[in-house]
């Protein structure tokens, strides 16, 4: 067995390593080496001498030892060192791991706090997926810099290939709102979504609970609420029976009618949760006096105050003893929480009930 390149391919590269690498990536398939530079793209068909595989480990170790001064290689085996060992590397040290054309460190730049917007450009050069993409979009760096937008457009398009991966779905839409570089027809593509796919409204209601797409009209009698300073029902009625309370309101019911998985209901609840915060927040007894001065000032209001209880009672650990005994999804997962979920429908029913 030959313990080095063929002459060729040691030629080229030892031509590449005075050019200005910014980034090297392999593809297998063809076996072809390409590197970023300032100029643009450049190519190296490789000619094995050997098994295909064994021939890829010594170019990348001669990658190693131009880059890292490590002919041994990076320790592709050691997922978690490698995704969580960058924390105290500079930007220098990160863009020196994409000179290797290992995919693991490519994940490990990804990952790292120390990412700029220019090493994202690199590293999306290397390895364009969907979970690199989500990663860099949380750095706020990368969403005000070039590959903010370049990134949330890729996420859009590809959404469709998420098909049932309710999590996948929660973590990409989530990323995507956080990263502000949606424009509104965007916001309303990924909405829509919801139609078929009830998980891509969650982080909607999660991240942006009073400014959700295509709000519906207030409840006819929102102006009849009484505006009673410090009083958490008065602040929470006039919320609920806006537009926006009206459409977040009829969205929980969505979702929490037909979750799917359980990261759904949780996610849901504790949304829920929030959203009933000044009512939460609350003592127990400023909330009792607050429910009786509201009570008394618009007794029309009181089913709706009864419907805020349980709707503010209720979050992730509501469940949390049911899903400690089961993995259920589904159907199946749907009937066991029945018990929880059922009166949190019918309190949002009564909330959009017209009068």
């Amino acid at each position: 067995m030959n313990d080095a390149l063929s002459p060729e391919d040691e030629l080229r590269l030892h031509v590449l390593f005075n050019t200005e690498l910014r980034a090297v990536r392999i593809d297998e398939s063809s076996m072809t080496l390409w590197a970023l530079t300032p100029e643009g793209e450049a190519s190296v068909p490789l000619k094995p001498t050997e098994r295909a595989d064994r021939y890829l480990k010594k170019v990348r170790e001669m990658l190693s030892g131009y880059a890292l001064g490590s002919p041994g290689g990076y320790p592709v085996h050691l997922t978690r060192w490698t995704r969580q060992s960058q924390a105290g590397l500079s930007a220098q040290h990160l863009a020196q791991l994409l000179l290797i054309a290992e995919e693991e460190a490519v994940v490990a730049v990804v990952h790292s706090p120390a990412l700029t917007d220019e090493l994202a450009h690199y590293a999306w050069w290397c390895m364009p997926t969907i979970e690199n993409a989500r990663l860099m979009l949380m750095r706020d760096v990368v969403c005000k810099g070039r590959m903010g937008r370049v990134l949330a457009g890729f996420l859009v398009e590809h959404l469709a290939f998420l098909h049932e991966d309710d999590v996948g779905i929660l973590d990409t839409v989530a990323v995507m709102l956080h990263s502000g570089v949606l424009n509104e027809a965007e916001r309303l593509a990924i909405w829509k979504r919801g139609s078929s796919r009830n998980s891509y409204y969650v982080a909607f209601l999660e991240l942006q609970p009073d400014d959700l797409p295509n709000p519906r009209d207030a409840r006819s009698d929102h102006a009849d609420v009484p505006a009673v300073p410090d009083n958490p029902y008065s602040a929470m009625l006039q919320k609920a029976l806006s537009g926006q309370g009206q459409t977040f309101l009829a969205t929980v019911s969505t979702i929490l009618d037909r979750p799917e998985i359980q990261e759904v209901v949780n996610h849901t609840l504790n949304a829920l949760a929030r959203w009933c915060a000044p009512l939460r927040d609350a003592d127990a007894a400023a909330r009792a006096a607050a429910r009786a001065a509201l009570i008394e000032a618009a007794p029309q209001f009181y089913a709706d105050c009864t419907a805020l209880d349980t709707l503010a009672a209720a979050d992730s650990e509501s469940v949390r003893p049911i899903f400690l005994k089961t993995t259920a999804i589904g159907s199946l997962m749907r009937r066991k929480i029945q018990p929880v979920v059922t009166p949190l429908l019918d309190a949002s029913a009564t909330l959009r009930r017209q009068p």
